[in-house]
């Protein structure tokens, strides 16, 4: 029997046993990691299906995460304070309707994929990472600059924003929200690697010549995959910022790209849970170590360290086998 989907199944379902635990031992911060490890966890399987699906190493998925925070808090913002976004050519005013928001936050989050990608992916290998970096910088420092949402001290927001028939500040409800938006994505996420698209962004990713050969356009399957995968981000930069209820030009930065490629490489490239396992172990390090010392990251790094040398297959393939699944 395969061990890879009770794997799965495990972790999914192990994510959910924590927080009931948590909810029946009253121990909201408990719920409120989990729920940290799921958004989390969503940002990493929008870049796994840029990495781990197209191969594109990418240091500027921080742009799509915070444009979907900045979304969010340019909004509520605007909503907390009764003033219209736009009052001309049309009125167009904020809200704190989540489900408006996520729509915004994928909608600007996949516009910004489609302009970095078009740009990006005329190059590849180092290049291409360092131009996906150097625009993350860019959006960076913009964000600095932009007084009018509070430039390097960040935006606050004072009221978590509301889904219909449901009470978002209860940790356990918006935990619930973001659960199923993260199995979602999961399951498009295994979809997609099965379907045509996915199969042909594969062979892409190992000779795309030989894509070429047969009529098909990697540069474009290449486009529709980052384009996807900014989509999914962004969705995880809005809920982040929902979670802490502040948007911040860190959000942006290159640390922030860095993390996220550490959820997908810990759980395992290309792995369907990869992305989950990798959120579940970062947030667990960070909240045990994080006590004992600022530096933290160097016990992050040791970990890491020994999963690329000795686990290619990320946690997940070390426990599972080195045969990628994606059910």
């Amino acid at each position: 029997m395969r061990r890879e989907p009770l794997l799965n199944a495990a972790v999914f379902l192990g994510l959910l046993a924590v927080v009931l635990w948590a909810r029946a031992t009253d121990e909201p911060f408990t719920i409120t990691l989990a729920t940290r490890v799921a958004i989390l966890a969503l940002a990493g399987v929008g870049l796994n299906l840029a990495l781990g699906l197209g191969g594109l190493v990418s240091l500027g998925h921080a742009v799509f995460f915070g444009i979907g925070g900045y979304a969010m808090g340019i909004l509520a913002s605007h909503a907390q304070s009764y003033s219209p976004l736009i009052e001309w050519p049309v009125l167009i005013e904020g809200t704190k309707s989540m489900p408006v928001i996520w729509l915004v936050a994928m909608a600007a989050s996949g516009l910004a994929a489609l302009g970095i990608g078009a740009l990006s992916l005329r190059t590849s290998g180092v290049y291409f990472i360092m131009i996906t970096l150097a625009f993350g910088q860019m959006f960076y420092y913009f964000a600095i600059s932009w007084p009018a949402y509070g430039g390097e001290d960040g935006l606050s927001i004072y009221v978590r924003n509301g889904f219909p028939g449901l009470n978002t500040l209860d940790p356990i409800q918006f935990f619930a929200i973001c659960y199923v938006i993260l199995g979602l994505a999961l399951w498009l996420f295994s979809r997609l690697s099965r379907s045509a698209f996915g199969l042909a962004l594969g062979a892409a990713r190992q000779n795309g010549e030989r894509v070429m050969a047969v009529g098909i356009a990697p540069y474009r399957l290449r486009l529709v995959a980052f384009a996807l995968s900014g989509v999914i981000t962004g969705l995880a930069g809005a809920l982040f910022a929902d979670l802490n209820r502040f948007v911040s030009p860190t959000m942006f930065s290159w640390q922030t790209s860095g993390e996220i490629m550490v959820f997908v490489i810990l759980g395992g490239v290309a792995r369907l849970f990869g992305p989950v396992v990798g959120a579940a172990v970062f947030i667990l390090l960070e909240h045990v170590l994080g006590g004992l010392s600022e530096f933290w990251h160097i016990y992050l790094g040791a970990v890491l360290l020994v999963v690329v040398l000795f686990a290619r297959g990320g946690i997940i393939g070390l426990i599972a086998g080195r045969e990628v699944r994606h059910d």
